[in-house]
């Protein structure tokens, strides 16, 4: 067995000499005969331990069963406590799943803080059999159907090459002491029931099953390499990044026959679920402005293009209005703006996107900065009768992320004198009878 341990994790390259490995023991039968082998082995390691508090006072004992161990092995010990029924209840999650990001949250810290160079855990063939059901059943995608990766980022699992009939061996022939999960026999959890119910059925209806399932996961692993490859390539077709959003081009991506599975996969390394992909498969011909949210992003329907927007650009300052009094002559922030008072005469009139001059006596103070909101409405200076902003934004082909960095100037009456940095309006417009001129400057 020991042998079969260190083959594989050469043949792997699991371990590289030297690295250093903080070993996730729980200290049921399966963890324990990896802190054996990894001891046996000669591997540097530690020992990190999750109290979860799910079982009374069994965690506890666990607990200190795990800190022995570790002085058995004379490695450091690592050790949380977590309420981990509260953490379910306030992040709505499943017991099994607050578990799952607690300890892998606490295991990264862990090596951060003592510059350990991976972690390993237990799983073993049957758990990767039994995720493959769990996937299987509540549905994935196809990097779901090869049940538990060897190597995911800094995570090992060098006991992927043995099945629990060999870890029960090893830990019977060694007369190795380990403490037992009474749930593990109990049909509370979904992996639970699998691997009571469902797997000894299909052994009995399959006699190979164990090696047909092996096969198979080895036989999917390369089927998703390929898969991600020719997904890499669409990637590269479809994709675009600019600044800080990626762009989707939909006339190309609508040339599949199967979007909406790229368009999933494209989509799901922003937290995008199964669901809300769908519904943006069948939004895809909808008009301009949609937006689908996920935890972190956003997408937004934008004309021939889906944007994927990072939602901290969508902050709670949006609605912010900043005043500007009628003596002002500097405003720093959000926009630098210089306010300049003269007579006409005092200076060339000189009319660009940065730069306006107004009939300081047509305006009423104070005048107000804004974003831009739906149904505003301005009158173009040089042009007759007044019209949409979003009429405007759309004839200057402005992006819907381009519009939300957009900022208005306004008088007290809430009337647009300015669309900052694109367009002045003709409301206090100067004329041959203008006396007094503000000008406005923005400093970019």
């Amino acid at each position: 067995m020991l042998s079969r341990f260190t083959d594989f994790i050469r043949k792997e390259h699991l371990i590289a000499e030297g690295q250093q490995v903080l070993l996730a023991v729980s200290g049921g039968r399966d963890s324990v005969a990896l802190a054996e082998l990894s001891s046996r082995a000669g591997l540097c390691f530690a020992i990190a331990h999750c109290n979860f508090h799910l079982r009374e006072c069994d965690c506890d004992r666990d607990e200190q069963f795990v800190r022995r161990l570790a002085v058995h092995y004379n490695v450091p010990c690592h050790v949380a406590q977590f309420d981990t029924n509260e953490y379910a209840h306030s992040h709505g999650l499943s017991v099994e799943e607050a578990a799952r990001e607690l300890r892998y949250s606490f295991f990264e810290q862990v090596c951060q803080t003592n510059r350990y160079d991976l972690i390993a855990t237990a799983h073993h063939r049957d758990d990767a059999v039994e995720t493959f059901f769990i996937n299987l059943l509540r549905g994935t995608g196809i990097a779901g159907l090869h049940g538990i990766k060897l190597r995911n980022g800094n995570v090992i699992r060098p006991m992927l090459c043995f099945g629990r009939a060999d870890i029960d061996s090893f830990v019977r022939d060694n007369n190795l002491q380990y403490v037992e999960d009474y749930t593990n026999s109990q049909p509370l959890y979904l992996r639970n029931r699998i691997r009571l119910q469902l797997i000894p059925l299909l052994r009995e209806l399959s006699p190979s099953f164990d090696n047909t399932m092996q096969d198979n996961l080895g036989r999917l692993a390369e089927v998703e390499s390929v898969y991600r490859y020719a997904l890499q390539q669409l990637h590269d077709d479809l994709v675009s990044t600019n600044e800080n959003q990626v762009c989707i081009d939909i006339k190309k991506l609508k040339k599949y026959d199967f979007f909406p599975t790229i368009l999933f996969e494209l989509l799901r390394p922003y937290g995008f679920t199964s669901s809300v992909t769908a519904d943006i498969a069948r939004s895809i011909d909808g008009r301009s402005g949609l937006r689908f949210f996920s935890d972190a992003y956003c997408v937004v329907k934008d004309r021939d293009r889906l944007l994927v927007v990072d939602n901290s650009n969508n902050s709670s300052d949006y609605d912010e209005v900043f005043t500007i009094e009628s003596s002002c002559t500097m405003l720093e922030y959000p926009l630098s703006l210089v306010f300049q008072r003269g007579i006409a005469g005092d200076w060339p009139l000189k009319m660009s996107q940065s730069e306006v001059c107004f009939d300081v006596d047509k305006l009423k103070f104070p005048l107000t900065l804004r974003h831009w909101r739906h149904g505003d409405r301005f009158r173009p200076f040089g042009m007759q009768g007044s019209r949409l902003v979003s009429d405007y934004f759309t004839d200057i082909k402005m992006d819907v992320e381009g519009k939300k960095h957009v900022w208005i100037l306004c008088d007290a009456n809430d009337r647009i004198i300015w669309i900052v940095n694109h367009r002045a309006s003709a409301i206090a417009s100067v004329t041959q009878s203008t006396k007094n001129i503000l000008k406005i400057s923005l400093n970019k």
